[in-house]
């Protein structure tokens, strides 16, 4: 396999995983409410996707990078949102 096409597959899998954070967002964001998140959960959660990213920018693979960028975003407004709404 080229590094292109493994970059093809990298951003690909970057989409999906990311993506997957938006309904749980959007969700927690509209109730207004988060009984059902676990905070230890979603504090590890935060703490392993900024050291993924760490990982990412270290080795400069942009599909690593991109795809904590934006799920350290998503992640961290979801922990915020928990943290506020309880």
């Amino acid at each position: 396999m080229t590094i292109l096409n493994a970059d093809v597959v990298g951003y690909f899998a970057a989409c999906m995983t990311t993506t997957a954070f938006i309904p749980q967002a959007w969700l927690t964001w509209r109730r207004k409410r988060a009984e059902g998140i676990s905070l230890g959960m979603y504090i590890i959660l935060v703490s392993g996707v900024f050291l993924w990213m760490v990982y990412g920018i270290l080795l400069m693979a942009w599909p690593i990078i991109i795809a904590n960028s934006i799920t350290l975003g998503l992640s961290t407004f979801i922990l915020a949102m928990k943290l506020i709404y309880k």
